[in-house]
């Protein structure tokens, strides 16, 4: 049976998660594809790193370590979801919730003196930050054109072309009430200060926002 790996990750996407999963699944079951949760969290990454301080039945596999090896195969197909930057609060939060739920790890040290501190807080610096996205890449987290395409785009301008009448594109838009019909554009042409001002339907105004700066040429 085919198999796509979906991460369960943090925040927002893993709230998403609990709507987004069954959708998919309930479109992928009748083609015989097989959904597969991989937890990639930045909980579940600490708990992968330190089987030696928990139960057996709370110890979790390495899922990051296994997609690592899987996106080198030609039969990989994941849909990964944003992960969080994990920032050294975020990890102490995470670690003190996991301790709270029975998980006994140890304490991130962020100033390590002795041995044993040094390969704790190595482990935890090993989730710490973008640590997923080098993982799934391959050591590549750079998603930016290198420069080279960059100079060649501009050496090389692409014309979008004339439109024509049998093109089968079509852009749709509401007949009335959109961002079409009542967001307008303007460019600033002097440095000058603003306000906000919403206007009920019977003509009440009430200042939202007030001493706003724009600079000349701002749009």
């Amino acid at each position: 049976m085919a198999k796509i790996i979906y991460t369960k990750t943090d925040e927002a996407p893993a709230l998403a998660t609990y709507s987004l999963l069954p959708i998919i699944k309930a479109f992928t079951q009748t083609a015989g594809i097989e959904i597969d949760l991989k937890d990639i969290s930045l909980a579940g990454r600490i708990l992968a790193n330190f089987p030696e301080y928990l139960k057996p039945d709370q110890q979790r596999t390495d899922a990051l370590a296994e997609l690592g090896e899987l996106v080198k195969r030609p039969e990989a197909n994941i849909i990964k979801l944003p992960n969080i930057s994990a920032s050294i609060p975020q990890i102490e939060s995470a670690i003190a919730e996991l301790q709270s739920k029975g998980f006994d790890l140890p304490d991130y040290p962020e100033s390590p003196q002795t041995e044993k501190e040094k390969a704790i807080k190595a482990k935890y610096d090993k989730v710490k930050g973008s640590a997923v996205n080098p993982v799934l890449r391959e050591g590549n987290s750079d998603r930016r054109a290198p420069r080279a395409v960059k100079n060649y785009a501009k050496k090389n301008p692409h014309s979008m072309g004339a439109w024509t009448e049998d093109s089968k594109s079509h852009v749709a838009t509401m007949q009335s009430g959109d961002f079409a019909h009542n967001e307008k554009s303007t460019t600033i042409p002097s440095e000058t200060r603003v306000k906000i001002i919403h206007t009920d339907s019977n003509g009440n105004q009430t200042i939202l926002k007030s001493g706003i700066d724009l600079l000349s040429g701002e749009i």
